[in-house]
């Protein structure tokens, strides 16, 4: 999430090397994601090869902050 945050969309490569993540830990990360509204996946293809691409939604945004805002209130900061 902290990823897709930033910027609008990611492919599957992408968020796994950025994540360090394994390629099967990721799929189930994002399925449950998807599950709870909070991105979108859309699958095509890039030549030969599937491609997963992934989108934040208006919810996973206000998931996030509210996330960001519980962790600030945790820690003191606010």
């Amino acid at each position: 999430m902290s990823i897709l945050i930033s910027i609008d969309q990611a492919e599957f490569a992408y968020l796994r090397e950025k994540s360090k993540a394994t390629a099967g830990n990721l799929s189930v990360q994002i399925e449950k994601l998807k599950d709870a509204g909070y991105i979108d996946v859309s699958k095509s293809f890039k030549g030969k090869m599937p491609c997963t691409t992934c989108k934040i939604t208006k919810k996973g945004i206000e998931a996030f902050e509210l996330y960001v805002d519980n962790l600030k209130t945790y820690i003191k900061l606010d």
